[in-house]
């Protein structure tokens, strides 16, 4: 295992091997976070092992979330999954949550971040298995409900987290628009992308402007999650995500017991 940290550390990032590495990783994490969620962990794992501070890592992962929810909003919104008008206004109050989320992290002490990442990785992992069934159900009663103060504020708070770390707040949107919203896995997924959309953009720029994004690493990343998105996106619509749930517990709670190992134990 050292030898790869070693690896990742000193190689070259423009060299063929470490480009493959950024791409294959990428299109894996696009994958998984456009069919379930939480899949960041694993940018933040790769960043880190390069050398990387968490808040940069934090930064460097925003642009390829970008244009990878760009991209699945892009061809959910062409399948008829999309509800647009009600993803935008959920989204606004997304946006603004962003906006004080990403400043709290882009200046917030590199060892406290992380271990509320590592807190935050834990309770990724209890919602994602906590009675999976319940939270998926569609509600067709809910689906025309008017969504008031209480709802706006709710999807405040998931902006608010969304701004200070990506990781895992997809699954948080998507819990969200089914409980709340009434919508069925595919048509809350939608939302999720189109609503990561809206606000990553503004994060991405508020870490750029305190120098946190590595722009190299940036663009061949998004290379691959592009391309994860573009598959996942159509497989979403047909295939179940649990196996791909189990796999992502195991890397969460792996990488969380890394962190909080890392910064109490030590």
């Amino acid at each position: 295992m050292e030898f790869i940290f070693d690896y990742l550390r000193t190689t070259d990032v423009f060299s063929i091997p470490m480009i493959a590495i950024l791409i294959g990783v990428g299109a894996l994490v696009g994958f998984i976070n456009t069919v379930a969620g939480g899949a960041t962990a694993l940018s933040y794992m790769l960043f880190m092992s390069m050398g990387m501070p968490a808040n940069e890592a934090n930064g460097t992962t925003r642009l390829g979330v970008t244009l990878q929810f760009l991209t699945s909003s892009i061809i959910y919104n062409k399948k008829g999954y999309l509800d647009l008008k009600k993803a935008t206004i959920v989204g606004v109050p997304v946006v603004l949550g962003s906006i004080g989320g990403a400043q709290v992290a882009s200046v917030i002490n590199v060892q406290a971040f992380e271990v509320a990442l590592a807190f935050a990785l834990l309770i990724m992992l209890f919602l994602m298995f906590y009675d999976s069934k319940k939270f998926l159900q569609e509600q067709p009663d809910k689906l025309f409900r008017k969504i008031d103060w209480k709802i706006w504020l709710i999807y405040l708070v998931i902006g608010f987290y969304g701004g200070f770390t990506h990781i895992g707040v997809g699954i948080f949107i998507l819990i969200a628009s089914v409980l709340l919203l009434g919508y069925g896995l595919q048509r809350a997924n939608a939302i999720k992308q189109y609503t990561v959309l809206l606000y990553t953009p503004i994060a991405l720029l508020i870490f750029a402007l305190h120098g946190q994004v590595h722009w190299g690493i940036a663009a061949i990343y998004a290379v691959g999650n592009v391309t994860g998105a573009m598959v996942a996106t159509k497989v979403a619509i047909s295939w179940g995500a649990n196996f791909i749930r189990w796999l992502l517990a195991v890397v969460i709670f792996v990488f969380a017991g890394y962190l909080l190992y890392k910064n109490i134990f030590l």
